[in-house]
């Protein structure tokens, strides 16, 4: 490439996006051979979330909820773009600062890609031949765009653009090829014979389900079951290679095979999971019926020491999570799971195994794609987003949601039902009352429920609800009393407050 290019500065644009492209195809077609989560792509997306400060975890999620990685992926999309386009220009005025800045964004790909804790000694290469493939195209399409001191040749440069897009696709095909060859995990899970627990659970009983119009169903579906975790890219686990090691303050250490869980004594158990990000009245939880092996028999199989209080759980991705020792090894049903509602967990839910612990917040216990128990003290070791200022132990706080009517609906005036979800894990629902404007509280009717580790549904039918626009709230009750009606955010344990709805009575 000459010095100094007389490409237009569009050609020079389009020349640096197209070069853009294809340093990202090359380098995902090289990690689908050599180590899928290097790619390019995948390692700069995992990097952001993990550099991704509270505030902003919690906008993205507040903002865009479970499509919070399909924002980023957009937004990495289009200033990588933007980026592209600079280095294209740039380099059409000076060859070397092009060629730099390309070796910039490689190094930037490549350290994130090496720092993984799920890439191998290869993780460098992909972005190292992306930056090759992406250089050479710049300088072939810069040499196209060059005008001569004339008009730019869009036959001559279309036709450069044409063959780079040929070999793109030539490119993407083999990398789809053998992206499809290494990553079987679907193919895998459906071959999956789950073994019937040992200690099956009780069927939810009737009346569980209210029989409301717009009531969320009691069992969440998989495919609606809400997913946030720090995964850019799913990780591709063969449970045929997974192994859970348990080490640290143990008297042994364990390593336990996926094929040694299936044949142990699993439990089956219906738990609701709450995200620690779930603001009040929000959908970011859900309740499942999960199969699995408790925790801690996998402990008392190591033996753990006096000292330790918590358990540091680590995932296939390098997550780790900070859960108190007691909720792993008292009687709840604190689990390794392998099953949800009736069928291997998806992938996107941890598939082969993840865990599932009653009463925590998902940030310390609900560890997908789990690989590492290490029994540990908390003052000697912090998970991932306890570094990052949330509570270390994150228990979930009492909280009652108006799923019916919606905020803002018009019913006619008279009688309004009004029916929700309410979740204390581990304590239980005691009692949910609603408010009308400033009037008394009023007591609903609770559903019933399986136990105290699930969410129950409520419902109450105001009377005599006069025209104009009202305020509906809630609480609830567990055990130990009302919950708090302060008003707190997400961050850092958990939002609190009662839900309030606004109706505009016709």
């Amino acid at each position: 490439m000459p010095a100094h290019s007389r490409a237009t500065r569009g050609a020079a644009a389009f020349s640096g996006l197209i070069a853009g492209g294809v340093f990202f195809l090359v380098g995902w077609a090289a990690a689908a051979l050599l180590d899928p989560p290097a790619a390019p792509h995948a390692a700069l997306g995992a990097a952001v979330v993990d550099l991704t400060p509270a505030w902003l975890k919690d906008f993205a999620i507040s903002t865009f909820g479970t499509a919070d990685k399909v924002a980023l992926a957009v937004c990495l999309a289009l200033v990588s773009a933007a980026l592209a386009a600079g280095i294209g220009v740039l380099a059409a005025r000076r060859a070397s600062l092009g060629v730099l800045a390309v070796g910039l964004l490689a190094a930037v790909c490549a350290l994130a890609g090496a720092t993984r804790a799920d890439t191998s000694s290869w993780a460098v290469l992909p972005s190292v031949l992306g930056a090759v493939a992406g250089v050479g195209t710049l300088q072939l399409l810069l040499r196209r765009a060059d005008t001569g001191g004339e008009g730019l040749d869009r036959r001559r440069f279309l036709a450069a653009v044409g063959g780079v897009t040929a070999g793109s696709a030539l490119v993407a095909g083999a990398g789809g090829l053998l992206s499809r060859a290494r990553s079987n995990t679907e193919t895998v899970r459906a071959e999956i014979a789950l073994p019937e627990p040992t200690d099956p659970v009780d069927p939810i009983p009737a009346g569980a389900q209210l029989e409301v119009a717009g009531m969320p169903e009691f069992v969440t579906p998989n495919g609606e079951f809400y997913r946030i975790d720090t995964a850019f890219v799913l990780p591709q686990v063969n449970p045929q290679e997974w192994q859970l090691q348990v080490h640290g303050l143990v008297d042994r250490e364990v390593v336990l095979t996926f094929d040694e869980l299936l044949d142990s004594a699993l439990v089956e158990a219906h738990v609701t999971l709450t995200c620690v990000s779930n603001t009040v009245g929000g959908d970011l939880v859900g309740n499942a019926t999960w199969i699995g092996l408790p925790v801690r028999e996998v402990l008392a199989r190591a033996g753990v020491q006096d000292e330790a209080d918590m358990v540091l759980s680590r995932s296939a991705d390098g997550f780790t999570a900070s859960t108190p020792l007691e909720a792993l090894t008292d009687d709840r049903n604190a689990l390794l799971a392998v099953a949800m509602n009736g069928a291997p967990l998806p992938v996107e839910h941890g598939f082969p195994v993840r865990m599932v612990v009653p009463g925590l917040y998902g940030y310390v216990s609900a560890t997908k794609w789990v690989t590492e128990l290490k029994v540990t003290r908390f003052a000697d070791d912090q998970g991932y987003w306890t570094t990052r200022g949330w509570d270390a132990r994150g228990p979930i706080k009492t909280a009652c949601r108006i799923d019916v009517p919606r905020s803002g609906a018009k019913p006619s005036a008279g009688s309004v039902t009004v029916a929700g979800t309410a979740w204390a894990q581990h304590r239980g629902i005691d009692r949910v009352q609603v408010q009308l404007d400033e009037g008394p509280w009023l007591d609903a009717e609770l559903a019933a429920t399986p136990g105290v580790d699930t969410w129950r549904q409520w419902s109450l039918t105001l009377a005599d609800v006069p025209a104009g626009r009202h305020a509906v709230r809630c609480r609830a009750w567990d055990p130990t009393g009302v919950q708090t009606a302060t008003t707190a955010a997400p961050a850092p344990n958990g939002s609190s407050g009662y839900h309030v709805i606004s109706l505009d009575v016709r």
